[in-house]
């Protein structure tokens, strides 16, 4: 858990609210008149113990009934009431607006400050609970806040209404009620921190929950290659019985207020007749006054009781906002300088490593001060053993992750201070596995140039030597790629991927081996095109094959994070060091 979501839990709830609102200022648009809808709308529930009481007194008064004035009085209370449930409209009307509204820009913001949390703070928390930050968790609040939030409004001018027709009817009765019902509202506060904390643990537990099961479907071909699909379903059944049972404590907390207020509201329904009684044989009150105010206690003891589920949703509510604004208040890390950033002008480029050192959090440092520069047009190969931190080189060097000092500069221009628009510009990164969204081969390869045309991705394949793949595919730049690629092989993805990166046209290309899945025919063909795509651009590839190695202009060769040797293959393969070892056991394998 990070620092930031412990510091969100801390929050009263009132500090919750006030912050949340805060970031969404389309729940405050038009407020003033959604109260005043919800005052008229309210207000008019009092119409009918009025009018009980004007027919009780006034119209049978004398034990001859007076039509004509019972008659207006039931014509005042029809319009009365239709004015009523058109102020109710109309409130609920404004109020799902402003909601939606709000809700929007709070999804909004928190998936964009998503992505600008470096990729190490991403992975610090588990996607599935990610995702559902920005989805369950807002979609907890939308309830709230479309009948929680109406509800709350409805009730407290519900209240206030009947507490003021109740002292004009009998200022003693409503001493009573409020006396009967002062213990319950003093009890209130403690069960909100109760519901507040069991809510809390329900949201995690649901953000829990829902990463086990997508984990498990999209992970579901490993589940079956090694038969774990009853281990699988047991830590998928585990996160649902930890979520219910959690829900279920929750639930339990709130079914306690529901008895309890209909026991309170029943002494007081009980004090109110005797003592109301005793008060009508001194002619301190009539009897339409008192059933005026049994109706009244009615109107005011129904927002109690309904208190307890509104109760539920606000806490349910509140457990989710906590959780957005846990993500919110995560600094983002790798910030995007946006305006105040610089755009860099296209043409050949260079990097520099200056005294760069990089440690994740916790851990023994990746990259020890680093310090190199890769010339404009040069074709670099990083390599190195597995965790000699070439591929956090690769990230720092896109910025998906920052140096914990030193710096990383493009042009002299330190990667901090330059847009993200003109660095994902100038530098693109074809990782090792490349990957693909749920649509077809052409919007996959049109990714990386929104604007490219199906002639323009055509000839971008065909310069790739990519024709003959495309046109043995069923339909061609049509054809579906399904979910993350699936219904490509490992090799066509990775072709895919380049031809993206291809088609976007950057100054710098870096390669994550993006060619070590592809069968040996097409590596062939893709190695020619590729010579062809690094010419006239600064090119970085990790390299976990002698081919690339041999291929580049410098070789860049780490161990344990420091940059212990560079220069050409030539020069390297005999000269002995870490290179030397690493050839020597390509050439083994390749053997072998």
């Amino acid at each position: 858990m990070t620092q930031q979501t412990l510091q969100a839990r801390r929050r009263t709830s009132l500090q919750t609210l006030r912050h949340g609102l805060s970031l969404s200022p389309e729940f405050r648009v038009g407020l003033p008149v959604t109260l005043l809808l919800a005052l008229a709308a309210t207000a008019g529930k009092a119409i009918i113990p009025i009018a009980i009481q004007r027919v009780m007194d006034d119209g049978l008064k004398g034990g001859t009934p007076d039509l004509p004035m019972i008659r207006t009085v039931v014509l005042w209370c029809t319009v009365a009431v239709l004015l009523t449930a058109l102020s109710g409209y109309l409130m609920n009307v404004r109020l799902y607006r402003s909601s939606e509204s709000g809700l929007a820009t709070l999804r909004a913001k928190s998936f964009r400050h998503i992505h600008d949390l470096s990729v190490l703070t991403q992975n610090r928390e588990r996607r599935g609970a990610m995702v559902s930050r920005v989805t369950s968790d807002i979609d907890q609040i939308s309830a709230f806040m479309q009948w929680g939030g109406l509800m709350f409004i409805v009730m407290f001018g519900q209240v206030v209404v009947a507490t003021v027709l109740m002292v004009i009817y009998s200022w003693q009765l409503a001493l009573v009620v409020w006396a009967c019902m002062l213990p319950m509202v003093f009890m209130l506060p403690r069960f909100q921190r109760w519901i507040a904390a069991a809510f809390t643990r329900v949201r995690e537990l649901s953000g829990d929950t829902l990463s086990a099961i997508s984990e498990s479907v999209v992970g579901s071909a490993v589940v079956r290659a090694y038969g774990a699909e009853q281990r699988t379903a047991e830590r998928v059944d585990t996160a649902i019985t930890r979520q219910r049972d959690a829900q279920t404590r929750a639930q339990t907390i709130v079914g306690f207020t529901f008895p309890l207020t209909e026991l309170v509201a029943s002494v007081a329904v009980a004090a109110v007749v005797l003592i109301g009684a005793r008060m009508g044989l001194d002619d301190s009150i009539t009897m339409g006054e008192l059933l005026a105010f049994l109706f009244l206690i009615t109107l005011f003891v129904a927002p109690l009781q309904t208190a307890t589920e509104v109760l539920n949703e606000a806490q349910n509510a509140l457990a989710g906002w906590r959780r957005v604004l846990g993500v919110l208040d995560t600094p983002a890390d790798v910030a995007d300088p946006r305006d105040d950033g610089r755009v860099l002008e296209r043409g050949p480029i260079s990097v520099a490593f200056e005294n760069v050192h990089f440690a994740y959090p916790g851990g023994e440092p990746v990259l020890r001060d680093v310090t190199v520069e890769i010339a404009p047009r040069s074709r670099v190969a990083i390599v190195g053993e597995t965790g000699s931190g070439k591929t956090t080189f690769a990230k720092l060097l896109t910025r998906l992750m920052d140096p914990v000092s030193g710096r990383v500069t493009v042009d002299g221009t330190d990667l901090r201070d330059v847009r993200f628009s003109s660095l994902r510009e100038r530098i693109v990164m074809v990782p090792q596995d490349g990957f693909l969204f749920d649509a077809t081969l052409a919007e996959n390869i049109r990714f990386g140039c929104p604007e490219a045309g199906d002639e323009e991705i055509t000839l971008a394949l065909t310069e790739l030597g990519l024709a003959d793949w495309l046109e043995g595919l069923p339909a061609g730049l049509a054809t579906p790629v399904g979910q993350r690629g699936e219904s490509l092989s490992a090799g066509e993805r990775q072709l895919v991927a380049l031809a993206r990166a291809y088609l976007a046209d950057p100054d710098l290309l870096l390669l994550d081996e993006a060619t070590s899945a592809v069968d040996p025919a097409t590596e062939v063909r893709l190695a020619r095109a590729l010579e062809g795509v690094t010419r006239g651009r600064t090119a970085v590839s990790i390299a976990h094959r002698l081919s690339t190695a041999e291929a580049a202009d410098e070789v860049l060769v780490f161990d344990k994070g420091v940059l212990v040797q560079r220069g050409s293959h030539e020069d390297l393969v005999v000269r002995p060091g870490v290179y030397a070892d690493l050839h020597a056991s390509w050439v083994t394998a390749a053997r072998s």
